[in-house]
């Protein structure tokens, strides 16, 4: 006899997320593509056969054209709501330094299609950054980083451009927090990196986060509809509200290092 219908039909459900599009679909997430797609995957797949932790595995597509990509168990970060815990932080910048180091020998011949930079040669010095590693794309599982997603944001750049990012999100600082916090987070952040100095990642962070709001502009000029469901938060103007109000926090922020 024939299983009831309800046992056979896989759980869809909306993942949330600004730039929209993402489904779950059983233990699956299903994703738009683009013309940078195959980049991308191109880089995942290189991930996984170098035995990098903490990527979706990659599943091909469906029959609607989406991506299929593992579906990595856990919860997200709400980050305008929560802080996470100075172990997460550690952990995930630890990741971060794994992922750079790795993928110092993702070295594609030619050019590739990026989201963020359309066709372009990977230039001496850079590697191909996540771009988008902020606290809402981890995912945290029993108190620990797990796991960082959606990679379509990937491209050239140099790799202190992500460790500003996920500074940006993770300390936080897109928004106010004790400046004690910030020092005893920053310190946290550049320890596990073993690259660069505080002050070298704050400087990275106002020329990163003023060069992620240029990005979604142009995206949003192209038509991007990622890009575009961002303007319903106010991006960019919003991105560069805050990058000023933490320019005017710095000297604060830098007179306690």
């Amino acid at each position: 006899m024939p299983e009831p219908r309800e046992s056979i039909v896989e759980e869809v459900e909306e993942l949330p997320g600004a730039v929209g599009g993402a489904t779950r679909v059983g233990r699956t997430v299903r994703r738009p593509t683009g013309p940078w797609t195959p980049a991308v995957h191109e880089l995942l797949t290189f991930l996984h056969d170098n035995d990098l932790r903490g990527v979706p595995a990659l599943h091909g597509f469906d029959d609607q054209g989406r991506e299929v990509l593992e579906h990595v168990e856990g919860r997200g970060v709400p980050v305008d709501r929560e802080v996470v815990l100075d172990t997460v932080l550690e952990e995930a910048v630890t990741w971060l330094r794994d992922f750079h180091d790795v993928v110092e020998g993702f070295r594609p011949s030619g050019s590739r299609v990026w989201r963020g930079a359309g066709e372009v040669e990977l230039g001496d010095g850079e590697v191909i950054c996540h771009h988008d590693p902020g606290a809402y794309n981890w995912i945290i599982q029993s108190g620990h980083f797990v796991a960082m997603i959606d990679w379509d944001m990937a491209g050239p750049g140099q790799a202190i451009d992500d460790l500003a990012f996920m500074a940006w999100t993770a300390l936080p600082l897109y928004r106010e927090i004790p400046v004690a916090d910030v020092v005893r987070r920053l310190d946290i952040l550049v320890d596990a990196y073993g690259e660069w100095g505080p002050m070298t990642v704050l400087d990275a962070v106002v020329r990163r986060m003023s060069t992620a709001a240029d990005r979604i502009e142009a995206g949003q000029a192209r038509g991007d509809v990622g890009f575009l469901n961002l303007g319903r938060l106010g991006e960019p103007q919003r991105t560069r509200d805050r990058v000023e109000a933490f320019r005017a926090r710095l000297p604060e922020i830098e007179a306690a290092l």
